[in-house]
């Protein structure tokens, strides 16, 4: 199977990592100091579990690749335009185009550059980063994908990828409603992504004291609503279930934005918190705690340039 990543970070770079060890034939679309060690030294992932892909088919784009079979979006929110000019040129009549990017409003943006036909739902589950130049940091043993058409079939393309995943042996679920699992992913990352970066500390540590475990699920409970008065099929309870899951992960496992927050790197928060505020005021449904953790963050939102620029 012929895969194309755009995005070599901490998703995007452990998964690929995985595929190409596992024997699919994986191109990694990735830029500046990263590329240029991935290009020398191969990608190496430090953690539970760790790996090195010596050889790495790297680029800055896909304009001299042939036409993949799957391309997995893996960047930043805000790199969304940018990385579909960057990967247009290996998306062919029967390539299949899957987000992993964080958030519920991610791909329309496929839909329009591709097509419908082209896209399917994802939703990952990781926690790692960059640490270096060719290196990723894995914490935890968390590591899921899943995938899915939007019609709810069970395509030939998606039990390819399924089957190209399990032999690099990543944990891989083929969904029926993959609409469900986004918003599903969506409770857990608004909320773990916000409170580790107002409270600025690991998950273990908030699940541990009483009050910000309340205030953690009563965050989940907020993205709960809003995405049922949505369409999305969540029991009324589901926070309550992502509470019993986030208290199996590891202690020290903490969110990529909060990462992102303690090194001065832009924040997708717009997509996350924001989203949640935004969407909950077009249905009506109160959104407070999200709308602090918005607001609370605002002006980090931008980066540290940003904020010493202002």
């Amino acid at each position: 199977m012929r895969i194309v990543i755009v995005g070599a970070g901490g998703l995007g770079g452990y998964f690929g990592v995985r595929l190409a060890l596992g024997g699919a034939d994986v191109h990694f679309i990735a830029r500046g100091r990263h590329l240029e060690a991935m290009k020398r030294d191969g990608l190496r992932v430090e953690g539970p579990e760790p790996m090195h892909l010596p050889r790495v088919s790297a680029s800055e784009d896909a304009l001299n690749l042939p036409p993949a079979d799957v391309v997995l979006l893996c960047v930043k929110l805000w790199d969304t335009d940018a990385a579909l000019a960057q990967v247009r040129g290996a998306v062919g009549h029967q390539t299949a185009v899957i987000s992993f990017q964080n958030g519920v409003l991610k791909d329309q943006a496929l839909r329009d550059a591709f097509g419908a036909s082209r896209v399917m739902g994802g939703v990952g589950y990781i926690a790692a980063t960059i640490e270096q130049p060719g290196v990723i940091r894995q914490t935890g043993t968390l590591r899921r994908l899943i995938f899915g058409e939007f019609d709810s079939s069970e395509s030939s393309r998606g039990v390819a990828l399924r089957e190209a995943c399990t032999r690099a042996g990543i944990q891989a679920e083929l969904s029926r409603d993959i609409q469900r699992e986004t918003w599903q992913k969506f409770v857990f990352l608004a909320a773990i992504s916000g409170t580790t970066s107002t409270i600025r500390k690991s998950v273990g540590v908030i699940r541990s004291d009483a009050q910000t475990r309340t205030f953690l699920r009563d965050v989940m409970r907020e993205v709960v609503a809003v995405g049922r008065a949505h369409g999305a099929d969540l029991p009324p309870d589901y926070a309550d279930v992502q509470l019993s899951f986030i208290d199996k992960l590891a202690p020290d496992v903490t969110s990529s934005m909060h990462r992102d927050l303690e090194k001065g790197n832009r924040l997708e928060v717009p997509w996350l918190a924001g989203a949640v505020v935004a969407l909950g005021a077009e249905k009506g449904v109160p959104t407070p705690l999200n709308r602090a953790i918005a607001d609370i963050l605002a002006l980090h939102a931008g980066g540290r340039s940003a904020t010493s620029a202002a």
